[in-house]
Formats: C-alpha cells, structure tokens, sequence
C-alpha cells in the first residue's frame, strides 16, 4: 500500500536564522505564560525561576519552540498596554535567551514595537492573534525583518470575540481570510509563514470542531498548519470538565489533529502533547 503520509505532512520548513526547521514530523510548541490572568495556567510563574524552571521543562520534555505570551486573549480579556506587556516579557525573554541559548523562542503578541524589541534580544518567531489587524505595522516588520510569523484567525477581538460568532462556513471563510492575508504579507517580502486557524478565538463550538475536522483542507495554502487546543472550553464542553481536568480530552484532540494533518501542536503539556504526536508520525510512516 503506498504511504500518504506525504498527503499529510508536505516537506515543509521554516528558515530560523539560517536553521531551517522541516515538519517531517509534529512539532511541539510549549506555552509560556507570563500573565496574571491565562485561562489556565495565568498567575503560576511568579518569578524568572519560576519561567526559567518551566523552560527546562518543557526542553526536557521534547518542546521544539517555546511560545512566551505577556498579555492574556483568553475570552473576555482587556488590552494591557505596551509598557505593561514589554515589562512582563523583556526581561524573562533575556534571562531565557542567556539560560537556554539555542531554544527556538517565539513570541505571542499583536504589537510591533513588541515584535521588534523580542527579535533585537533574540526570539525567532511571531505569533499574532489578531493577523495584523490589530497594529498596521506589523507585516512591514515583519517583511522587511524576515521573521517566520504565524498567522492566526480571529473574529472580532478576545474582550468581544465570544459574544454569538457567526459565519456562513466558517472553514471556507478562514480559508478566505487565509489566503488574502497571506498575499499581502508576500507583497511586504515575509517568507515564513505558520497557519493558526484559530480555535477559541471568535468560534462556537460547531465551529471549532468542523475547522478541526477539515484542517487538512489548509495544506493547498502551502503553509505549516499550527493547532492550539490546550485544555481550551472546545475541549470541556465535549468532556464535560474543567481546564484542570482536560488533559486527557486535549491529548486525544491533539492526536485527532495530527492525523489531520496538523504540524505544530502549541500546548501546555509537552510531554503528553509529544507521545501522541510520535505515535501518530511513526504509523504515518509505516
């Protein structure tokens, strides 16, 4: 029987200052959160030990990328300013940088002034909730800076995006919203660019589980496809617990995803995120 693996997971790579990162295999993105008030985990790392201990962590475990968020997008959440945001990120993105050099850093935010002070201390990636829409400059840095950058999908913004989301089909109008975004970000010279569809972020239910039954339908956009379910409200309600309590849900989810095709898993358990990911990259080779 001839292997369709390669129907999945095209050979796919991201340049990362001349490090080219391929998805011939799921790579796993571990969630840092610097924040007070994460759905989830926002409020545990207290201190740069605390960030620096989590780091190793999640590197020991197997986490490829490590995503350092300093604002919270859970739904409901309001805006912190950019000084508060440079203030919780700046200096845990340094004291990372000297502690576990050769970690691929990338950084959740939607400013580019943001963007721009990270990559100057070190980071690698971008990773913008809003798609550009939230600051008009990111895509020139973005361009002009060569940065891989994921591009996420989101209606409307996290303190208004869970009040009645509506869409016609949801996975042709991110595929849409997708493909626009992606040829304007050419057209400012990005070369690097990472799909997030967006699950949680301005979606109901139904929606959330038909993008994840068709993320496949992405990979003709030529882009790595990113997938961040961890632990999230898509994940309780089918299970019917608690974020403290989804882990299991969030692992057989993860696995769903990458059978379909999905190659970043962003996660809050690495470990478990990463067995599943290796269980499914090895049958797809067989």
């Amino acid at each position: 029987m001839k292997n369709e693996s390669n129907h999945f997971k095209p050979n796919l790579s991201i340049d990362i200052n001349g490090f080219l990162m391929d998805f011939s295999t799921t790579k796993i993105m571990g969630i840092v959160n610097l924040t007070p008030d994460s759905f989830f985990d926002g409020g545990k790392l207290n201190s740069i030990k605390d960030i620096l201990y989590q780091c190793e962590l999640m590197l020991s475990e197997g986490a490829d990328i490590l995503d350092l968020g300093a604002f919270s997008s859970r739904p409901g959440a309001e805006m912190v300013s950019e000084e508060e945001e440079l203030k919780r990120l700046n200096p845990a993105l340094k004291a990372i940088k000297k502690e576990f050099p050769k970690a691929i850093l990338s950084i959740d935010t939607y400013r580019s002034e943001v963007a721009k002070q990270s990559v100057d201390i070190g980071a690698h990636i971008i990773n913008d909730i809003s798609g550009g829409s939230m600051d008009p400059k990111m895509f020139e840095f973005i361009g002009k800076n060569k940065v891989p950058y994921v591009l996420m999908h989101m209606q409307n913004q996290p303190k208004n995006m869970q009040v009645k989301p509506n869409y016609k089909n949801v996975v042709a109008e991110v595929y849409s919203y997708f493909h626009d975004k992606i040829t304007l970000l050419k057209l400012f010279g990005a070369l690097d660019i990472i799909l997030d569809p967006g699950f949680g972020f301005g979606k109901n239910l139904s929606h959330n589980y038909q993008l994840l039954k068709h993320i496949s339908y992405f990979k003709t956009l030529d882009c790595p496809i990113l997938v961040g379910i961890s632990r999230k409200r898509m994940i309780q309600e089918v299970i019917h617990e608690k974020s403290e309590q989804a882990l299991n849900g969030t692992t057989a989810a993860n696995t769903v995803a990458t059978l379909l095709g999905a190659q970043i898993l962003r996660v809050h358990d690495v470990k478990e995120a990463k067995e599943a990911a290796s269980i499914v990259d090895f049958m797809q080779k067989q």
